[in-house]
């Protein structure tokens, strides 16, 4: 088992979700109290897929965000760097079509998506903005992202006990829960050093994606950013 750096090296990254693949589902519900589900379904909603558009489910992990998606009848393919997450994901959800990838050099041609989305993968990437752009890359011209990620609660007592939460209280319940407790550590402080909503679409427009805007899931623990290709 292995804990990723904040550095956030790929093959750290992808080594330390190769070790909580068997169970990341079922412990990612009970630390989200089942909230999960819903942050899914909301990303969901946010991109309005039609019947017949193609949609990249970047950092789709075990293809749960995947099968939500094709929920709207579109064409979803889901891509991962962890090979680990994604076999999980295949042999549960063997229709859905997946294959291994790195946001940083996504193997599709220019403007070959009608939407794309990431949930609670984009601070896993080392280059942040990079990512943005290789998703712009993929996007037609006038196509839609939304990011789903968790972000800062707007209340400021809220955010001591959340922060509180995360450093604590987290990793104490993956330990009895997880194949890998350590790798929470390490996504609690991913978290905690992400940045706050505004500056996440200040990043998204200088990526050059326009018509930035976001919602705040759950007061802000979780917030949705979307945006337009140009």
């Amino acid at each position: 088992m292995s804990r990723a750096s904040l550095d956030k090296q790929p093959n750290e990254v992808a080594a330390m979700f190769d070790g909580v693949s068997a169970r990341y589902d079922r412990t990612n519900t009970l630390l989200s109290f089942g909230l999960d589900r819903s942050w899914r379904a909301q990303t969901r909603a946010a991109l309005a897929l039609r019947v017949g558009e193609r949609c990249l489910d970047l950092a789709a992990g075990t293809l749960v965000s995947t099968e939500e998606l094709a929920l709207s009848g579109a064409y979803v393919v889901g891509a991962d760097l962890s090979q680990g997450m994604l076999r999980v994901g295949h042999r549960a959800r063997p229709a859905l079509s997946c294959l291994a990838a790195d946001a940083l050099a996504l193997p599709f041609p220019d403007g070959c998506f009608d939407a794309v989305t990431i949930s609670f993968g984009l601070r896993n990437i080392s280059r942040v903005a990079d990512a943005l752009r290789e998703l712009l890359r993929v996007t037609r011209p006038g196509g839609r992202l939304v990011v789903c990620e968790f972000s800062q609660p707007v209340f400021p007592a809220l955010r001591r006990f959340y922060l509180g939460y995360l450093m604590r209280a987290l990793p104490a319940v993956a330990r009895r829960v997880s194949s890998n407790p350590d790798a929470y550590v390490y996504l609690a402080e991913s978290i905690r050093a992400w940045p706050a909503q505004p500056d996440l679409g200040a990043l998204m427009q200088e990526a050059g994606w326009t018509r930035v805007g976001w919602r705040n899931l759950t007061t802000g623990i979780v917030a949705l950013h979307r945006a337009t290709r140009p």
